[in-house]
């Protein structure tokens, strides 16, 4: 809605202003602080619209209502069998509701 929009416009003022900052720098180290800065701005302002990432969800039992598995691979010791052993994409929730599943590669 549009206070939402009100909300993120920020960012995505502050990416062009990386971008055009970027074009004039050779310190890879100041590039990456800035996308770092911007992205937890975005997470900072999407956390108070109630949406949240999905944490901790390596090492979790696959779950198909949070998770959607891409693929399975090897599980590198048994007890990941059956279990998140990579996250391709990062699920989502607003207010505790899936909004995107978390993409992610089950050990077998």
């Amino acid at each position: 809605s549009e206070n939402a929009l009100q909300n993120i416009l920020p960012v995505l003022d502050d990416m062009e202003r990386a971008i055009a900052n970027n074009k004039q720098t050779d310190d890879i180290a100041v590039v990456r602080e800035g996308f770092h800065l911007i992205h937890s701005k975005l997470i900072h302002i999407l956390g108070a619209q109630g949406v949240k990432p999905m944490s901790d969800v390596k090492g979790q039992p696959f779950d198909t209502d949070r998770h959607e598995a891409i693929t399975k691979a090897p599980a590198p010791s048994p007890d990941l069998i059956g279990k998140v052993i990579d996250v391709i994409e990062n699920g989502y929730t607003l207010h505790d509701k899936v909004v995107r599943y978390a993409k992610v590669v089950v050990g077998s």
